[in-house]
Order: C-alpha cells, then sequence, then structure tokens
C-alpha cells in the first residue's frame, strides 16, 4: 500500500516536472515588465540603442509599453528584462545568452554587440519577428505573450560576418537585426582595403625612375605587380602603412596585397624563395610577415588569390590575417565537390593559421541581374569555411541589386550566424513572408531552376559568365517559357498589393533579361528580335513590354548597374534599343559566308558566321561575339555574286578590365576576283584607350563611301596592344566583333 502511494507521489512529480513553466510578461496592453540595463553598460550607445529597439517591438507585438531603467535605479519588486554583460571569466566576446531566473528574463552577451545580437535573437526565435528587407517586416500581435523557460547560449563560429549587400549598408538597423557588419571592410583602413600594392608604390611616382621596384616578366619589369624581394620596395611599404596608421588611429587592420592580376615577379630572387616554397605564396607571406613584424599591436591583412592561393611551406605571423579567395569556382555544386583545388588549399591555410578570412562570391558579376542558381551552394560553403578555421567571412554579394537581392542577402546573412539552419524552411519562410501571395509561385521557380541546373552536370557556373551559355540548358526556350508563367502567376496572385507586385517584379527581372538577352541571340522562333508579318519584318511584339517593365522596374527601385564593369541600367536600355533598330536594317551580308584570314579563338565556337547570322552580341563577350588574342582580326565576306554597296558597319566590344580593347582602327576593302582589293574606307579608334576610358562599352564602326560593285569585303580591325600601365601589362589583348553589316 505505501509502496503504491509512494509511486502514486512520484508519478506526480514527475508529471509536474514534464509541464514546462511559463512566464506571462504582457496581457490586453499592460506588462509589469522594466527593461533593466546592466549598471557597467549605463553609458554604452549600442546598448542604450538596443533597449529602445526591444521597447519598440515589445509595444508593437503585446501594445504594452516597457519601462526602461539602469540597474542602479532599479528598486521595484515587478519582474524585469535585464541587458548585460554574462559573468564569468574567458567569457567569448561573441557569445550570448538568453536565460529565465524566476519571472525574470537574462539577456546577456559577453560583448555590447552580442547583447544586441542576443536582443534580436530573443525578437526572432521567441517573438516571431522576422525582418525580411529594409520597410519589409513582420510582427506578430499577441495580446497575452506567454513564454516558456529559456536556457539558450550560443557562439557563432563565424565572428566577423559580412554580406556584400547594400541592403545591409545602407540601413545598418537592418544589419543589426542580421548580426552582420555595416561595412565590407570593417576595422580596415580605408585607403588600404584590398589590391593595394599600386597604392604603396604608383607607377606614376615611381616607375621610370625605379623599375626595379616592379615584377620581371620576361627581359622587363612591368608595373603590374612589386619586386617582392627588393629591400627598398619593404622599407617603402612599412612606411606607407605606418603613414596610414598614424592617420586613421581607429583602425588596426591595413591590408597588404597584390593587386588584381597574375603578372607576379619572376627574377631569380623572388623566383628562389617561391620555388622553395612551392608556391608564389611564398615570396608574398616572407614580404608580410617582415611588414607584420614592424607593427605587431595591428593585423597585417593580405590576399590568398589567383597565383598566391596555394599555401606555402612558411606559416604567416600571429597579426597576419589571409583572406583566401574563391573566385575560379564552379557555383553550380558546393564547392568541396567541384572546386577541389580551393578545398585544398583552404586545408592547406589551416594547418599553417588560425586566422583566416574567407571572401567567397555569391552572384555573377558580368551580369548582376541574370538568373544564378546557387542558392542550394551556399549552406555546404559557408559550413567548409567554418569547419576550416575561417572566423571571418565576407559573401560578396553584387552590392548593387542582382538576381533575388532581398533572398539572398536575408539567407546568406542566417547562415554566416549559423550555418546549420534548414535552407528550405529559411526559404519558404522569405517567400512566404516577402511576397505573401505569390511566395509560392516564386519558390516553385527557385526549385525548377535549381533542379535543372542539376541535371546539366557539365555545366559551369562562372562569376564572369553569361546567360547565353545557358540557353541549351536551364535557360532553354522551353524553360523560359515555363518561368515566364510562373512569374505570370505570381504577379496575378498579388494583382491587387501594388507594393508585393512591385517586389514580385524585383525577383523577375532575371528571367525579363534572359528573355531579352535570348531573343537578341534568336534562339527560338518565340525568342528572336524580329518576326515574320506578311512577309515583312517588324520587331517581336514580345519584347517591348518586357522591355519597358524591365527598365521601369528598375528605376523605381534604384537599380542601377548590370555589371561590376560600370555598365549601367540605362546604358543597357539604350544599347538593346540600338540593336533593335540595327536588326531592322537592310543587310545583304546575312547569312554570307565568311572566312577568317586570322585564327578567332575561345568564344562564339570559333566560327567566323557568327559575324553574319543576325544576332547581336550583348556587353558580355560570353554573347555572340567572336574573338581574336594577340592579333589583328582578318575576314572576308563572300557576298556570292558582285552588289552594289556603299555603307558597312561592325560593333566592337571593350571590357578594359579583361583586357578587351577597341580595336586602333578598321579598314574595309572590297573586291570580285578575292586578289586584289580596293580600299573602301578606313576607320581611327576615336577614343584610344586610355587609364580613363570607359570598362564596358560598344561601339560601332560605320563607314559610308562611295557606291562600289563588290563580291568580297574583307575587314581589317587592328589589335590594340596592352600598354605597360595596365594590369595585364605584357598579356596579348582581345579583340571582339560582331554582325556586319553591309548595304
Amino acid at each position: 500500500m505505501f509502496k503504491n502511494f509512494l509511486l502514486g507521489v512520484f508519478v506526480m512529480l514527475l508529471l509536474q516536472s514534464c509541464v514546462q513553466k511559463t512566464i506571462q510578461m504582457a496581457e490586453n496592453g499592460s506588462t509589469e515588465y522594466t527593461i533593466v540595463i546592466d549598471k557597467s553598460l549605463k553609458n554604452d550607445a549600442t546598448i542604450s540603442k538596443v533597449a529602445v529597439e526591444l521597447q519598440k517591438y515589445f509595444n508593437e507585438i503585446t501594445g504594452a509599453n516597457l519601462p526602461i531603467a539602469h540597474e542602479e535605479d532599479f528598486l521595484a519588486a515587478t519582474p524585469k528584462i535585464f541587458l548585460g554583460l554574462a559573468q564569468g571569466k574567458n567569457m567569448p566576446e561573441q557569445k550570448i545568452a538568453l536565460q529565465t531566473m524566476g519571472n525574470d528574463l537574462m539577456i546577456t552577451g559577453g560583448s555590447p554587440i552580442a547583447v544586441q545580437n542576443a536582443v534580436y535573437e530573443f525578437l526572432e526565435s521567441h517573438l516571431g519577428c522576422r525582418w525580411y528587407a529594409p520597410g519589409a517586416e513582420e510582427i506578430p500581435d499577441i495580446k497575452k505573450l506567454k513564454i516558456p523557460e529559456i536556457h539558450y547560449q550560443y557562439l557563432p563560429d563565424i565572428t566577423t560576418r559580412t554580406v556584400h549587400s547594400r541592403l545591409f549598408y545602407e540601413n545598418a538597423d537592418f544589419a543589426d537585426k542580421h548580426k552582420v557588419t555595416h561595412t565590407a571592410f570593417p576595422k580596415y583602413v580605408p585607403e588600404a582595403r584590398v589590391h593595394t600594392f599600386h597604392r604603396f608604390l604608383p607607377e606614376e611616382t615611381f616607375y621610370e625612375e625605379f623599375p626595379e621596384y616592379y615584377a620581371l616578366r620576361g627581359d622587363q619589369r612591368l608595373p603590374t605587380q612589386l619586386c617582392l624581394t627588393n629591400e627598398t620596395v619593404l622599407e617603402i611599404v612599412k612606411d606607407s602603412v605606418a603613414a596610414l596608421l598614424a592617420r586613421n588611429p581607429e583602425a588596426s587592420v591595413v591590408s597588404v596585397s597584390q593587386d588584381d592580376n597574375q603578372q607576379h615577379c619572376l627574377c631569380a630572387d623572388c623566383k628562389k624563395i617561391d620555388e622553395e616554397e612551392g608556391s608564389p605564396a611564398g615570396t608574398m607571406i616572407h614580404f608580410v610577415n617582415k611588414v607584420a613584424e614592424a607593427f605587431p599591436e595591428k593585423t597585417i591583412s593580405t590576399l590568398a588569390y589567383q597565383y598566391t592561393r596555394k599555401p606555402p611551406k612558411t606559416a604567416p605571423r600571429e597579426n597576419v590575417l589571409v583572406t583566401l579567395c574563391s573566385i575560379e569556382c564552379d557555383r553550380s555544386a558546393p564547392i568541396a565537390e567541384k572546386c577541389i583545388d580551393f578545398s585544398n588549399d583552404l586545408k592547406g591555410w589551416g594547418t599553417l593559421t588560425k586566422n583566416i578570412r574567407i571572401w567567397d562570391y555569391t552572384t555573377q558579376f558580368t551580369n548582376f541581374l541574370a538568373p544564378f542558381p546557387n542558392l542550394h551552394t551556399l549552406q555546404p560553403n559557408v559550413q567548409l569555411f567554418r569547419n576550416n578555421n575561417a572566423r571571418w567571412i565576407f559573401e560578396q554579394h553584387s552590392n548593387h541589386p542582382s538576381e533575388l537581392f532581398e533572398l539572398r542577402s536575408y539567407l546568406t546573412a542566417k547562415l554566416l550566424w549559423n550555418p546549420d539552419l534548414d535552407v528550405d524552411a529559411l526559404i519558404e519562410e522569405f517567400t512566404d513572408g516577402y511576397y505573401e501571395q505569390a511566395g509560392k509561385y516564386i519558390r516553385q521557380y527557385i526549385d525548377l531552376i535549381h533542379s535543372e541546373l542539376e541535371k546539366d552536370d557539365a555545366f559551369f557556373l562562372f562569376l564572369y559568365g553569361d546567360p547565353s551559355e545557358a540557353f541549351t540548358s536551364f535557360l532553354s526556350p522551353e524553360l523560359l517559357n515555363g518561368y515566364v508563367q510562373l512569374f505570370d502567376q505570381a504577379e496575378a496572385a498579388v494583382a491587387d498589393r501594388p507594393e508585393i507586385v512591385n517586389r514580385v517584379k524585383m525577383a523577375r527581372m532575371s528571367i525579363d533579361y534572359a528573355v531579352l538577352e535570348a531573343s537578341r541571340k534568336g534562339i527560338s522562333d518565340d525568342y528572336r528580335l524580329l518576326v515574320d508579318e506578311n512577309g515583312k519584318k517588324k520587331v517581336n511584339p514580345i519584347l517591348a513590354p518586357i522591355l519597358d517593365s524591365f527598365m521601369a522596374t528598375s528605376q523605381k527601385n534604384n537599380i542601377t548597374l548590370m555589371n561590376e564593369m560600370g555598365y549601367t541600367v540605362a546604358e543597357y536600355g539604350a544599347n538593346y534599343l540600338s540593336a533593335l533598330e540595327v536588326s531592322k536594317k537592310p543587310n545583304i551580308a546575312t547569312g554570307k559566308k565568311v572566312i577568317s584570314l586570322t585564327k578567332p579563338k575561345k568564344y562564339a565556337n570559333e566560327n567566323p558566321m557568327v559575324l553574319t547570322d543576325g544576332a547581336l552580341g550583348g556587353s558580355s563577350f560570353y554573347a555572340n561575339w567572336l574573338g581574336y588574342e594577340g592579333d589583328d582580326m582578318e575576314v572576308i565576306i563572300d557576298l556570292g555574286t558582285p552588289q552594289t554597296i556603299s555603307t558597312a558597319s561592325l560593333a566592337f566590344l571593350q571590357v578594359t578590365n579583361h583586357v578587351v580593347f577597341f580595336p586602333t582602327s578598321v579598314a574595309y576593302y572590297g573586291s570580285n576576283d578575292k586578289q586584289e582589293y580596293t580600299l573602301l574606307a578606313r576607320l581611327q579608334n576615336p577614343n584610344p584607350l586610355e587609364k580613363t576610358s570607359k570598362v564596358n562599352d560598344i561601339h560601332y564602326f560605320d563607314a559610308q563611301f562611295k557606291p562600289q560593285n563588290v563580291r568580297y569585303v574583307k575587314i581589317v580591325a587592328k589589335n590594340t596592344e596592352t600598354p605597360y600601365w595596365h594590369h595585364a601589362a605584357g598579356l596579348p589583348s582581345w579583340v571582339f566583333a560582331d554582325e556586319i553589316i553591309l548595304n
């Protein structure tokens, strides 16, 4: 009997212990709670600000107003929400804690920033707040707020989290909510953040008198990189670093890093070190270590990038921050699967230092607004970095808006804070919250385009690629039709909500851009610039509304850039209208045979017939341009029979940072026997290459001349040599041309 009684008591106690205690914090617009600030943080601006934020959102959620008091002034016996530093020795600065103690809620952290992070963690995880984009938040309405007992601690593995997005840079409060930095290079000297060699020893100042300061390439010194075994160079750099730190006493990091090219020094001294170290990173780490030794209280940042990516044998000093860059990687799958060399280099650097900063890339820099289905790779990549000692991660989004910009910014920030979150749940949460009833259609688009890419294992999704590469893959005409239908459904679902329609239109811009470019290239009967109507050519009727919507949406939302080269949306629109006009011009060269006397390379399948196929090149050299590296372009068009012409035109592309320059001159010649040619016209480049030349541009070399009866037209475009001051000095330059028009 007594045993049964004890068993009953035990069961009752067990049942009571299984019922989780809850704390009622507000009801019907009233609360007994006060926000109490730790006395040691009384004058801390971060804590004062986040206390007001907590007060604001608590009021929006419950209707109740939380008073704010400092610890020494709070004498009431009422419950409190305490904001303060966590107790205990060696508390990590980044660690956060949420703890209920009786009826009190303790929100603490290892630093004021950690306390701020803990407040937003509470608001998000326990009260249900969501911040999708600046001005787009979801705040619940809770009349009776109860929370369960909380015993939560979290120490983020990634301690400096940066998402290169203007959503965060231009909205510090939004960045705080997502626990990412306000700037791209926190703690850095502003004038010395990356690619700094040319800043320390400007070519204009030193090269003519002291060429030995610069890289030996072949038998010539070129101002592409520095000679890192030259002792005078070391002293100049140390003096420059000292001056920069003196001018910026609040900064703790200076970048001493290679310029953005692969033309490093091959002199005997540099080469000897690099061979001994097994990598050109050898001279870099030797040099940077010497600089770092002179500034033991500061951090000297350098790059493991392109030619310095492979780790050397020598370890960086403790105050050297190695920024490892993944620029070469295929983004169609996780880095560990399709960029094994980078993965191995990351692991190699991880054995040399625990001071690694990752510079990763998440969008297409040649076409910000192009579809770029890599969302499924973000989590495994961040996890790879986290698992190999990376505590500082810079995810280079486009800063300016790109495809699914708000979702990418949101998702990347979430994964930097916690790399192990459920990505599918995050995407569903965002699309349902930000796009509301349209969310399911946008999610279907995301799922479909990613699944189609995964089917094409051979596709290389490149940061410097172009949508034209995918027109036989995940951007095929049939799939484009499907994507368009999904976005039509998305717009229809929120047709009565102009603000949400605008968000859908921004998301849609990538598919609109793909359709415009598919039509420029003429990939199908549906997608081409011109269509037949009663035997006459007219502009494809689908294009005007798409282009109008694309331009209007970009203008309304301050979307101004197409790529990292500064090619604007306005220029794109004007160029597209120009392409429509060009396509309507009579052209007796269309479809005619083209023979290339000099050899094209790599692009457009090296097929000279691209010059008369009726498709027009866009702003990227992947898009229907025929390229010649280190050589003139010399081609002959066979019109089949002698014909009278009086105009000739050929477009050329310029992308100066990729060593693509306008030709110095273009000459047109005519012949009837393919032996003797008569000069019809010669045009000089009206804008010779200079340091200030436009980075990305298209120019038509249009010629008018007296009518000539010819069968063969020869075109000679003279290659512009890479000048000594260009970052690719010593390398051959490119000429890219498209669409010969004769009339």
